[in-house]
């Protein structure tokens, strides 16, 4: 089952005076560190970029009065470890474009970020048979409008998930974490539990995908 705000959390966002809240933050930052430093490193293995982008993780958490740790809202279905690795991926992001640019169409890094993206849309088209859905070369406006009406499904299946599931998907096919290491982070019992989620996942998103085929058929 889901939590509600964390005890750490809590005792943070109720401290009455600065010593209170700094302490307080000390317990959250020991009670959280581990998942996100994990955060951090699935999106850069270079150690010390790493780091840089866990302390701008830290620090963006403490703005404004834990700003965006006011924002949590327990939904009853995900943890809140669940959403802050959301929000440390989205931050960790935010801090490799600010300090290196968006990549740029030649060099390294932009074959690296081509390859992950190809290697994101092979999977999930091998994994999710979406090549019977691909844009076809067409003139026909009916044609071109149920293609449109096929990938605007897909993205608002994907969109629709809970935040977990959107997780579970990212760590797999963005970070390419093998299921041993989702598990870890994701406090799955075992990686059979994450096959098994993949799966279901995957059979639910095909559904969505089926209902835009011709005549609501692949």
């Amino acid at each position: 089952m889901a939590d509600a705000h964390p005890p750490e959390l809590i005792r943070l966002l109720s401290a009455p005076d600065p010593p209170t809240r700094d302490a307080a933050w000390d317990a959250f930052v020991a009670a959280h560190s581990r998942l996100l430093l994990h955060t951090a490193r699935s999106l850069n293995h270079d150690h010390d970029a790493a780091m840089d982008g866990y302390a701008y993780v830290l620090q963006a958490l403490r703005e404004n009065e834990y700003r965006r740790l006011r924002a949590y809202a327990a939904d009853g279905r995900s943890k809140f470890s669940t959403w802050l690795v959301v929000v440390a991926r989205r931050l960790c992001l935010d801090f490799h474009r600010k300090r290196y640019g968006r990549a740029r169409e030649s060099g390294e890094g932009s074959r690296e970020t081509r390859a992950a993206r190809r290697r994101l849309v092979d999977l999930v088209a091998e994994e999710l048979d979406t090549s019977r859905f691909a844009p076809r070369a067409s003139s026909d406006p009916a044609a071109e409008l149920q293609d449109r009406e096929r990938a605007a499904a897909l993205g608002a299946a994907l969109c629709a998930l809970p935040p977990r599931d959107r997780l579970l998907l990212a760590l797999r096919f963005e970070d390419d974490l093998p299921a041993r290491e989702i598990a870890r982070v994701m406090d799955l019992p075992t990686p059979f539990h994450v096959y098994r989620r993949l799966n279901t996942l995957l059979a639910s998103l095909r559904h969505s995908l089926r209902q835009h085929g011709p005549e609501g058929a692949v």
